[in-house]
């Protein structure tokens, strides 16, 4: 993969675009080299995707770069290095790693784009692959409808904003993309992913939000694009960082394990992590559920006042999970007077989670989405409340149906771990957590990356995502994103189109 981020760099200045040297990002293919190679070079001089190479000066040649390899495909040229290598020395695969990597949800096309991206910053074609998964329903069932016209408008002229405020009352805050950062914990990850999303999201004018762990100092510095959590378990929440914060977001539920507290295992709680929670090193740590003082609307109401109380000007934003009735919970928020809704489906989040409570409880997000925007819109309250998705949204094509399907624009988290090498192992909570430094408090894994490094392939994975909606929204002919909310006359469910009032 070679980085040619272009100006993308000049954000970050003297940041590596390459790889980690100690993240072993996994390549798709392996090249094999035999000890019957006698180095006469070949390989090298054949090969246009420079896999072989040697040193200059040096008789040897080197180890073969896999992450150039085209794969056994490359057979059909003729300078397929298998066919003219004179002692039959080398061999092509796909490698054991590659196969072995990914699930139903996040195939291994889809990781090894998602990583492309990020080091490169070039969005993905939107018949891609890497698009969509292979769980067999949702958005990989989804796909939109192209007309055969000539677009009317250039992409760079394509609008991709979000309007986070849409009453009377608050900061006028509009995103220039329409996603901002879920809530990560301090103690669920570490302080260098943490930092590198919100240095990210500085440079994109947006947000991201601290979680439930408490508010860490090294996040000041980009307090205006930092959204403070309080959840159940209060921890870390203090008054100087709700007044601090242009949004503050309580969240009621998570949609990978509603009805159940959050809750980080006492491996992952060190003294650090404690101190910011006020709480004892090397216990485990829940959160309650629900909120013990909010039972009602009436209830929520005064949760958000109090909130308010603090900071007037704050933009208030609940998380809720996606129950029978989320439609229920939604105009309720709307009245006690949220500014957004973030539903939270079932496929969403955490590696912490029970193994009884994942992906077996919520509602998916893709059903949730058009219901609460029907019953909104039924309500004569749609355009009055910013409606944002979560939980299962791993690409730049599902935010664009999260949208279609009537959101305002989404939350974002795992894809933002997968373009920091996250190769979805599920050790988050167990043990020192995350072999790769992301979801760790350890501080010997911390060190396997730098925050700076991450902050620039986030930068590099959002400018891709923003080129692919702009080529979607010039081929679907529109200038602003806003005009694809609710057009589910846009997309096809496995082959057929979508009527209103479907999904």
């Amino acid at each position: 993969m070679t980085s040619r981020a272009g100006s993308i760099s000049a954000s970050f200045p003297g940041i590596a675009l390459d790889p980690s040297r100690r993240l072993d990002f996994m390549n798709r293919f392996s090249v094999r080299r035999a000890g019957s190679c006698i180095s006469c070079g070949m390989c090298e001089s054949l090969c246009p995707y420079d896999v072989h190479r040697r040193i200059e000066g040096h008789s040897k040649i080197l180890p073969p770069d896999d992450r150039k390899c085209i794969g056994p495909s490359c057979e059909a040229n003729r300078y397929y290095c298998v066919a003219n290598c004179p002692t039959q020395s080398l061999s092509v695969s796909e490698s054991a790693n590659y196969l072995s990597l990914g699930d139903p949800r996040w195939t291994q096309e889809m990781i090894l784009s998602t990583w492309m991206q990020a080091e490169t910053g070039e969005p993905l074609p939107l018949d891609h692959p890497g698009n969509a998964g292979a769980s067999g329903g949702g958005f990989d069932e989804l796909a939109f409808v192209l007309p055969d016209t000539v677009p009317r408008f250039e992409p760079e002229e394509i609008s991709t904003s979000m309007e986070l405020n849409r009453r009377s009352r608050g900061a006028r805050i509009t995103v220039p993309v329409p996603f901002y950062g879920g809530g990560m914990s301090f103690g669920s990850i570490s302080v260098h992913t943490m930092l590198a999303r919100a240095i990210a999201a500085k440079k994109w004018d947006t947000f991201v939000s601290t979680g439930e762990g408490g508010y860490p100092e090294q996040l000041i510095p980009y307090k205006d694009h930092i959204v403070t959590q309080i959840a159940t378990g209060l921890f870390g929440v203090r008054e100087e960082t709700v007044r601090r914060s242009r949004i503050i977001e309580f969240k009621y539920a998570q949609g990978a394990k509603p009805g159940l507290g959050g809750h980080l295992l006492g491996d992952k709680n060190t003294p650090d992590v404690a101190r910011m929670r006020e709480a004892v090193p090397y216990t485990s740590l829940f959160s309650p559920f629900p909120f013990h003082s909010v039972y009602s609307v009436e209830d929520h109401k005064k949760h958000l006042d109090w909130a308010l109380t603090i900071n007037p000007d704050a933009l208030l934003a609940v998380k809720v999970s996606t129950p029978n009735d989320v439609e229920m919970v939604s105009v309720g928020s709307y009245y006690a007077g949220a500014h957004i809704v973030n539903l939270d489906g079932g496929y969403g989040g955490t590696g912490a989670a029970p193994e009884i409570a994942k992906k077996n409880i919520a509602m998916p997000i893709e059903y949730a989405v058009p219901k609460v925007h029907r019953f909104l819109t039924a309500e004569g309250i749609r355009d009055e409340i910013t409606l944002v998705a979560s939980g299962g949204i791993r690409t730049a094509m599902d935010v664009a149906k999260a949208i279609a399907l009537g959101a305002d624009g989404v939350v974002i988290g795992t894809s933002e771990l997968i373009a920091l090498g996250c190769v979805r192992c599920g050790n988050c909570e167990s043990g020192r957590g995350c072999p790769r430094g992301i979801a760790t408090t350890d501080p010997e894994l911390e060190r396997l990356s730098t925050f700076e490094w991450g902050a620039q392939r986030l930068d590099n994975l959002f400018t891709a995502w923003r080129g692919q909606w702009r080529t979607l929204l010039a081929a679907l002919e529109m200038e602003n994103i806003s005009e694809l909310r609710g057009r589910l006359d846009l997309m096809r469910y496995r082959g057929r189109r979508l009527k209103e009032g479907e999904a």
